[in-house]
C-alpha cells in the first residue's frame, strides 16, 4: 500500500513539474512557431509560387529557382559579396566579441561593469545608420573627412560610399564595430561561471599558462555561449548590407543578397522570387551554423 502511494506521489509530482515546464516554455514557445517557425514554411510554399501581394498565389514549381539561378545576373554577385563579407566580418566579430569579453573579465568588478555598459552601448542605439552617415559623409561636414582636412592629411573630402575603393574597408569596419552586441553579453556571463577550482585543479595537473586555460578550461566550460554567440555572428554575417547601404551602390559593389531579397520584395513586391532568395540564404545560413556547431562541439576533445 506504501509502494503504491509513494508511486502515485511520484507521479502526481511529475505531472506538476510537466505542468510548470509548460506554462513557463509555452509563451516563449507559441511565439516562437508564430514568429519563426511558421514564417520559414510559408517562405518554402511562396518560394514556389508567383505572388505579388495584390492576386492569389499561383503556383509555378521550381521556376523561381530556374530563374534565380540560371537567369538572374546579379544572383551571382550578390553571393559572391555576401559570402566575402561573412568570413571577414563573422569570424572576426565574433571573435573581437569574445576577445573583449576575456580582457574585461579580468579586471574588478566595478570597472568591470562600467566598461560593459561602454562596449555594449553601441548595439542599443537605434540610429546605427544616422552616426556612421555623420562620420563616412562624403562632404567636409562629415567628422572623418573634417578631421583629415583639418590635419592637412587630404585636400579634398573622401567620397566613402561612393568610391568604390572604400566601400568595402567601410562595410567592414562598421559590421565589425556593430557586431559588439548580444554575443559580447553572452561571453562575459560565460567567463563569469566558469568554475573557478577547474583553474586550480587545471594547475596541478600542469596547465602552466593563461592560452593553456583559456583552450582545455575555459573555452570546452562555455560551450553554450560560445554556439550561441556562434549562431548570432553567423545569422547576422549572412544579412549584411541592407542596413548600411539601403539602395544598390555604385557598379553593385556592395550589393549582397539581403539587398537582392529586399529589392525584390521591397520595391518590385515579387514575393515569390524574394521567398526563394531568402530560402538560399536560410541553407547557407543553416549549413554554416552546422559546421560550426561541429567545430565547438570538438573543443576540449
Amino acid at each position: 500500500m506504501k509502494k503504491v502511494t509513494k508511486s502515485a506521489s511520484l507521479r502526481r509530482v511529475e505531472r506538476e513539474r510537466k505542468l510548470g515546464l509548460t506554462l513557463f516554455l509555452g509563451p516563449f514557445l507559441v511565439t516562437f512557431f508564430i514568429f519563426t517557425v511558421l514564417p520559414v514554411f510559408v517562405s518554402v510554399l511562396l518560394s514556389l509560387t508567383d505572388f505579388n501581394l495584390l492576386e492569389f498565389p499561383n503556383f509555378v514549381g521550381l521556376e523561381n529557382y530556374s530563374r534565380l539561378f540560371l537567369n538572374d545576373t546579379l544572383f551571382p554577385k550578390a553571393v559572391q559579396n555576401t559570402l566575402i563579407l561573412a568570413m571577414i566580418t563573422g569570424p572576426g566579430g565574433y571573435i573581437l566579441c569574445f576577445a573583449f569579453a576575456w580582457l574585461i573579465n579580468e579586471i574588478p568588478p566595478k570597472p568591470r561593469a562600467f566598461l560593459t555598459l561602454l562596449f555594449f552601448a553601441p548595439s542599443l542605439s537605434g540610429g546605427l545608420g544616422v552616426v556612421w552617415s555623420l562620420l563616412f559623409s562624403n562632404d567636409k561636414y562629415g567628422y572623418i573627412n573634417a578631421w583629415l582636412l583639418e590635419f592637412g592629411i587630404i585636400k579634398e573630402p573622401i567620397l566613402w560610399t561612393v568610391n568604390t575603393d572604400y566601400m568595402w574597408p567601410v562595410c567592414i569596419i562598421i559590421l565589425l564595430w556593430s557586431s559588439i552586441g548580444t554575443s559580447f553579453l553572452t561571453f562575459i556571463a560565460g567567463l563569469q561561471t566558469v568554475d573557478k577550482s577547474l583553474y586550480e585543479a587545471g594547475a596541478v595537473d600542469g596547465i602552466k599558462n593563461r592560452w593553456q586555460e583559456l583552450y582545455f578550461i575555459t573555452l570546452p566550460q562555455m560551450r553554450g555561449q560560445l554556439l550561441f554567440g556562434a549562431v548570432l555572428s553567423i545569422t547576422g554575417a549572412f544579412s549584411v548590407g541592407a542596413a548600411i547601404f539601403p539602395s544598390p551602390t555604385q557598379d553593385y559593389t556592395l550589393y549582397t543578397l539581403s539587398m537582392h531579397l529586399a529589392d525584390y520584395g521591397g520595391a518590385r513586391y515579387e514575393m515569390g522570387y524574394a521567398s526563394a532568395i531568402a530560402m538560399v540564404m536560410f541553407i547557407m545560413t543553416y549549413v554554416a551554423n552546422q559546421v560550426i556547431r561541429f567545430i565547438i562541439g570538438k573543443l576540449g576533445k
